[in-house]
């Protein structure tokens, strides 16, 4: 089941980035007093009670027009800005946090959130959905706490105080906001490879789903961010089923215009999420960028598969070293997934398209596979023969045995007698042995290193 959503909305200033970096654990919004500070969506997994769930700082509703003339609560520009962040939150969210300022009290701006809010809920099992919870933050002293009663007005129920900065009662809020997810139901089985064809916006990912399927599905078109949804489509092929999707592009920070493309980068990500196999798409004419560094970091992070796509072949002009010049490029920007393979295709001509699915499907297979025990600790062997275990002060790390743990993707437990003794370089070393027996083409490897006694 994929991890729930709670977005943060409300106007600017009243700590959505703070209370954001609060729950993720880690400072990844900028926080400043300045309205307005946070240009970009930016999204991160939290945790609370065993419960992970994805959380989404959407960026104050700006109430100046284009950083000149401030718009009053009435202008259509404004109103049009606090209807698109509060439209693609009801959208895209499963959990909708409305931001205020104890410090201020309701303002004209909160209650026209609020009632935006109220008026795109949608009625499921006779409660609106998604649930909206009002939080109050910046209550550090006992005189907000007491005021936080006149926020009632805003019709969105019990508000919760809290301050974002010291953690106060953040704790309360999210043992109520982890009741409002969606509880788990009975899925209907899909046993089809999915394969999400990701990458920067205009890369060509659209026009590759076509290929694939042989008709117009999606819609083509040389305007960047065309694609706003992840759009599933299920083929069989080779007998087997497959669902392709297709996201919309992911552009680099600070290059993602507001309301809906930014929500349209979270789409993308979510298909990554629940992707067996993410074809990379980079664009040839353009070559390797920071972008694709960025969203092969994030296949990387979700453990998944990976075939890059080195699409509009056609557009370059080639000599004899054009390819492996490209792959070594291609090998030192993504050095951290030097284990996924690299296809040159051209969408527009269907150069090498015919291969795309193959290896997608070839590079699944080797996600699923299993190594007996014996041939584990044979290559575990192998490698301490050819390099001995790293040792500190006298002590030497040994390796007792060796065991894959799971599939999808494929984890391995290594028991050793020490194991702060183990070495990253070491481990790397490990895994490129294994990779050198049994390839796991374009798939992830994890290695858990355990004390002989542990369970």
């Amino acid at each position: 089941m994929p991890k729930p959503v709670v977005a943060l909305v409300g106007r600017p200033n009243v700590g959505k980035s703070t209370l954001f970096n609060r729950l993720a654990g880690e400072r990844l919004a900028i926080v400043d007093d300045t309205p307005g500070t946070t240009r970009d969506r930016i999204f991160a997994e939290a945790e609370w009670s065993g419960v992970t769930f994805t959380i989404v700082d959407t960026g104050g509703i700006d109430p100046s027009h284009g950083g000149k003339t401030p718009l009053s609560i009435g202008s259509s520009d404004f109103i049009t800005e606090i209807r698109n962040q509060a439209g693609v939150a009801i959208r895209e969210a499963d959990v909708v946090l409305l931001l205020t300022d104890g410090q201020t009290g309701p303002t004209p701006a909160d209650q026209e959130v609020a009632e935006i809010l109220r008026r795109k809920q949608k009625m499921v099992n006779g409660e609106p959905f998604p649930p909206v919870m009002l939080v109050v933050n910046k209550c550090e002293s006992l005189t907000e706490r007491e005021a936080v009663a006149q926020f009632y007005e805003l019709g969105l129920g019990t508000p919760y105080a809290i301050s974002a900065v010291h953690g106060t009662d953040t704790g309360d809020l999210l043992d109520e906001l982890i009741k409002h997810f969606p509880q788990e139901t009975e899925s209907v089985e899909d046993d089809s490879v999915k394969i999400a064809i990701v990458g920067k916006p205009n890369a060509g990912k659209s026009s590759l789903l076509n290929r694939l399927v042989g008709h117009e599905r999606s819609i083509v078109s040389p305007i960047a961010g065309t694609t706003r949804d992840a759009v599933d489509t299920k083929i069989e092929f080779n007998n087997l089923p497959v669902t392709l999707i297709d996201t919309a592009g992911i552009r680099r920070r600070g290059r993602i215009d507001p309301g809906v493309e930014k929500y349209s980068v979270l789409r993308a990500f979510k298909a990554i999420e629940r992707a067996d196999v993410a074809l990379l798409m980079i664009d040839a004419v353009e070559g390797i960028t920071s972008q694709d560094a960025h969203i092969a970091g994030y296949i990387l992070d979700e453990w998944k598969s990976c075939v890059v796509l080195v699409n509009k072949w056609d557009a370059l002009e080639k000599d004899s070293y054009t390819m492996d010049n490209f792959t070594q490029t291609v090998r030192r920007d993504l050095n951290f997934m030097d284990y996924v393979p690299i296809l040159f295709i051209s969408a527009k001509t269907g150069q090498r398209v015919e291969q795309v699915l193959p290896l997608a499907l070839q590079v699944q297979e080797e996600r699923l596979a299993r190594l007996s025990t014996s041939k584990i600790n044979a290559i575990l062997q192998k490698a301490m023969d050819l390099q001995s275990p790293p040792s500190h002060a006298g002590a030497q790390l040994k390796i007792y045995y060796g065991t894959q743990v799971r599939s999808d993707p494929p984890t391995f437990v290594l028991f050793v007698n020490t194991p702060k003794l183990m070495h990253f370089s070491y481990l790397r070393f490990l895994e490129n042995r294994i990779r050198e027996e049994y390839g796991f083409l374009g798939t992830p490897i994890k290695l858990a290193v355990k004390g002989h006694g542990d369970k």
